[in-house]
């Protein structure tokens, strides 16, 4: 598939990212945030979750049973998330509809009136989330994880907040961190479908542009990620098997070896055929779910490690585990292994272009960490180039014993 993006970037720095896919018969639209739980101050811990959430019940033009099928009265659908970094709201509709997806996306994110009623509902909605975070353990283990990773920076917080401070939340707060945060220059605008560049402006023109605003005061300061020290930490649960989650600080989006480190959480535990599923579940049968993963930001990043065991096996998993990081730091990956490896890359890669709303997503991601779209051959090109001794170079650097942290929840 030819590779057709427009990139403009419009007066007061809203940008505007479309990506021309012919014969294909929806489009899909997003709206993003450079904002998200890590530049949250503490006493709004959970805000631009519960912001994301909000925008829902109501705008200036729409009550919310109006949000809720303006879109899906003609077969489309519209949702949001929020990350740890940014917050993102989105529509697919067929092409024909594309008109009532960018309005209804800016109503969204640019005239909310947060009214109080619907906001003291959705905050009880939101407390409910988190008890259901609470008792879904294979979940709540990553949150976590997360707070022993990074203790001291907001990346440790749950991006739902804590039912401390989102119980504090209100219309007031709610309105104050979107003007302070939803600014042009923090707004991406994404589209991918069988579009013109013209005939987006013109949408844009009607139903955004006139809406932005600047505020005088400067948005939340984001604070960079800063030194890390490893440390381990265990709760008791009334749970049927113990959890957990081992990892350590990794680079970032931005660092030049996001390949390789791709192609490591691919080999160690990416899939079926990965080292953690076939020398631990299918040697051993010791987990249902076994599995690594990577998480990149523009200033570092988190790999890690998750499985659920029966609680008695616990400590020979986790030796089992060392053995396996242990093999990836000793011993040279074969070019087999490697290359199936890649062949999953390149199909993740090639199986995100077939719809517009992942082709969207991708435009989103990359504008947010890159400042510029970033073409498949380029990424195809960037996967080739991964060598096995790239590879053993990362596992090195990484899987040092004194320098992983983690949570283990138990049973009791």
């Amino acid at each position: 598939m030819k590779y057709r993006v427009e990139r403009l970037e419009l007066a007061g720095g809203l940008r505007v990212l479309l990506e021309q896919v012919p014969d294909v018969g929806t489009c899909s639209v997003g709206i993003w945030i450079q904002t998200g739980s890590r530049d949250e101050p503490e006493p709004w811990l959970g805000i631009s979750h519960f912001l994301e959430h909000a925008v829902f019940k109501g705008t200036r033009r729409r009550r919310t049973h109006h949000i809720a099928r303006y879109l899906e009265a003609v077969g489309g659908y519209v949702n949001a998330f929020t990350t740890k970094d940014h917050t993102c709201f989105y529509a697919r509709v067929l092409v024909e509809h594309l008109e009532r997806a960018i309005d209804l996306l800016a109503d969204l994110v640019l005239e909310p009136t947060f009214p109080e009623h619907e906001v003291i509902r959705e905050r009880q909605v939101i407390l409910e989330e988190m008890r259901l975070y609470e008792d879904t353990p294979d979940e709540f283990v990553l949150d976590l994880f997360d707070e022993v990773l990074f203790a001291g920076h907001p990346l440790a917080h749950p991006i739902v907040g804590r039912p401390e401070t989102v119980s504090q939340l209100g219309p007031a707060e709610l309105r104050a961190y979107r003007a302070r945060q939803y600014r042009p220059e923090r707004m991406i605008i994404t589209i991918a479908g069988p579009v013109s560049i013209t005939a987006v402006m013109s949408l844009l023109e009607r139903y955004v542009l006139g809406a932005l605003s600047s505020p005088a005061e400067p948005p939340l300061e984001r604070i960079p990620l800063h030194g890390y020290r490893p440390a381990w930490r265990e709760e008791i649960r009334p749970i049927g098997q113990a959890h957990l989650v081992m990892g350590v600080r990794a680079p970032g989006m931005l660092d030049e070896r996001q390949y390789a480190l791709s192609a490591l959480n691919i080999l160690l535990g990416g899939g079926m055929s990965s080292l953690l599923n076939q020398h631990i579940r299918e040697r051993y049968g010791f987990c249902y779910s076994i599995y690594s993963f990577y998480q990149g930001w523009e200033d570092g990043g988190q790999f890690g490690i998750y499985a659920g065991v029966e609680v008695r096996r616990l400590d020979r998993l986790i030796g089992l585990i060392w053995q396996e990081l242990d093999r990836l730091r000793q011993q040279r990956i074969s070019s087999r292994l490697l290359e199936q490896a890649k062949a999953q890359l390149r199909g993740a890669l090639w199986m995100g272009m077939e719809g517009t709303q992942s082709r969207m997503m991708r435009l989103g991601k990359d504008e947010l960490y890159y400042r510029r779209p970033v073409p498949p051959e380029e990424v195809l090109a960037g996967i080739e180039s991964v060598t096995p001794e790239q590879v053993r170079q990362l596992a090195q650097e990484l899987f040092l014993e004194e320098a992983f942290s983690g949570v283990v929840l138990r049973p009791g």
